[in-house]
């Protein structure tokens, strides 16, 4: 029902309360949906390593798990081919609905998102727990929103509590849910959604914890801080996260358009791929499926030689890309955490045999490359921080993390690489046959001399055709700075200053040329 002015200024007398109760409804539902989510995953996980254990003894027996592989790619491929909003990570499509560009039907997204993600995990795709989570959870918040039959508005709200608390719920990361949710999915910190998406991710961070306990996510050790002697490693691990997390963005877009550009593959038969990848991989390599949670915790114990670090290295990354390219459900948060941490034990174990490390640092190395591979990729350092800190309980490494998380942002972002949910986002909506706004370069600014007898002199600047994409910020005349406004007379000797972005600026510069320059009298008689 629409609602009138009057009945929402009444509303926002008590939009606060009424929302922190609402975020608190959000929470405790939201948290219910992805606590199931998260059990089922983990049965998923347990089920599928005893069959794999029976399928390495018996040839029948794996070849009856490929039939099941492919009986699971046809239902998921089914699955998004009914609701195309399932596939991939989710939270593009939640961010590209909190931007009014995508409208997801939350009755249709919640079941096929469910099945479909944990029909993946179950096969084994190189896929994490939490994209999923994120936008079961919002569309838990989109639920509760049109049950209390609210306004597009505050349903904006109600869905970032709900990715809050699907967050949190997932990875018992309560600070990281809230922080994520306002940095990547609100972009918004105003008091109101602060302290409805704080409730609703307690709420729901609670109830994880009191039926599944409310320990970290992560069980390794970390010894003493790294000392300040060795903190030249730390930069040098940033630079190579940031590198590489930028080298991970542009594959993942890659391979995801070889997949779409592929004309012969439909919905089922991209999926086909990875999971009858995950069979053979089973078989020969195991410790790559899944969202990687033991190779983490392997990686910290230091005990792992370096060819083995990197080549596993090497195997997940390609898995992840095959997996997530294909559009399957499931997100890519945990298994770039395992990247960064395999990326981090490698460089910990080159470190300590070549250039002096002690070999103790290892672990500290992993956690911290975890942070700052995620923020390379995500380009969210707060939320990184604050998830890896939530995910080990290691508060000691803050310094150290902030250290690693600036450097690989610094470098990302000088490399010209974009956030991996942006990039997702912007290919979703050209598939979907949405306007993208156009990537612009650097911004240039060109001087020119107005001469007399020019085609501009002594015209008004409303009167004159200025090129395409170039703004006027400045004229300066006798020495003084004038601000442009429409009805301002262009004399000889002005100088114009012109803003043009790095693509246009060649053509600005011909046009402006032509137009301050003396006019042939020649040409004019």
């Amino acid at each position: 029902m629409k609602k009138d002015t009057t009945h929402i200024i009444r509303r926002a007398e008590h939009f606060k309360t009424i929302l922190t109760a609402e975020g608190f409804l959000v929470g405790i539902i939201a948290g219910l949906v992805v606590l199931l989510y998260r059990v089922l995953l983990e049965y998923a996980g347990k089920a599928m390593t005893e069959v794999l254990q029976y399928a390495r003894e018996y040839p029948a027996a794996a070849a009856a798990w490929l039939f099941l592989l492919v009986v699971m790619a046809c239902i998921v491929g089914k699955l998004v081919k009914w609701e195309p909003m399932i596939s991939g990570s989710g939270i593009p499509q939640v961010e590209g609905e909190m931007m009014g560009k995508l409208e997801q039907v939350w009755w249709r997204v919640l079941p096929a998102k469910f099945l479909g993600g944990f029909l993946s995990l179950l096969a084994g795709l190189s896929l994490g727990r939490e994209g999923p989570s994120i936008q079961i959870g919002a569309m838990t918040g989109k639920a509760v929103s049109k049950a209390l039959d609210r306004g597009k508005t505050e349903e904006k709200y109600l869905l970032t509590c709900g990715a809050s608390a699907g967050l949190a719920a997932a990875f018992h990361a309560p600070l990281a849910g809230v922080m994520f949710s306002l940095e990547e999915i609100h972009k918004n910190f105003s008091v109101s959604v602060l302290v409805s998406v704080m409730t609703a991710s307690i709420t729901a961070d609670y109830i994880s914890g009191q039926l599944l306990g409310f320990q970290s996510v992560f069980q390794f050790d970390i010894g003493l801080e790294i000392e300040p002697r060795y903190y030249w490693h730390i930069v040098i691990l940033g630079v190579i996260l940031g590198l590489l997390g930028a080298f991970y963005n542009k594959m993942t877009m890659w391979v995801q358009g070889l997949y779409y550009k592929a004309k012969r593959l439909n919905e089922t038969t991209r999926l086909l791929i990875p999971f009858l990848l995950a069979g053979v991989l089973g078989l020969a390599a195991p410790q790559v499926l899944g969202s990687g949670h033991d190779l983490i915790e392997t990686a910290a114990g230091g005990e792992m030689v370096l060819g083995t670090l990197l080549g596993l290295l090497a195997l997940k990354f390609v898995f992840s890309l095959i997996s997530f390219g294909s559009g399957a459900p499931g997100g890519i948060f945990f298994p770039l955490l395992v990247l960064g941490a395999l990326i981090g034990g490698s460089y910990g174990t080159f470190a300590a045999q070549y250039m002096g490390l002690d070999p103790s640092y290892i672990s500290n190395f992993v956690l911290l490359a975890m942070a700052g591979y995620f923020t390379a990729i995500v380009r969210a350092p707060i939320t990184g921080i604050i998830l890896i800190f939530e995910m080990t309980g290691q508060v000691s490494q803050m310094l150290s993390m902030s250290l690693i998380s600036i450097t690989a942002y610094l470098v990302a972002s000088w490399v010209r690489s974009e956030p991996i949910y942006e990039s997702l986002l912007n290919s979703l909506l050209k598939r979907r046959g949405q306007k993208v706004t156009e990537k612009t370069g650097e911004k240039i600014l060109q001087e020119f001399v107005v001469c007399h007898n020019s085609p501009i002199h002594n015209k008004m600047i409303q009167q004159i055709e200025w090129p395409r994409n170039c703004l006027i910020v400045a004229v300066r005349r006798n020495g003084a700075e004038l601000i442009p406004r429409g009805r301002t007379i262009l004399m000889a000797g002005d100088i114009i200053v012109t803003m043009a972005d790095e693509l246009d600026a060649p053509a600005v510069y011909d046009y402006m040329e032509k137009a301050c320059t003396e006019k042939n009298n020649k040409t004019d008689q």
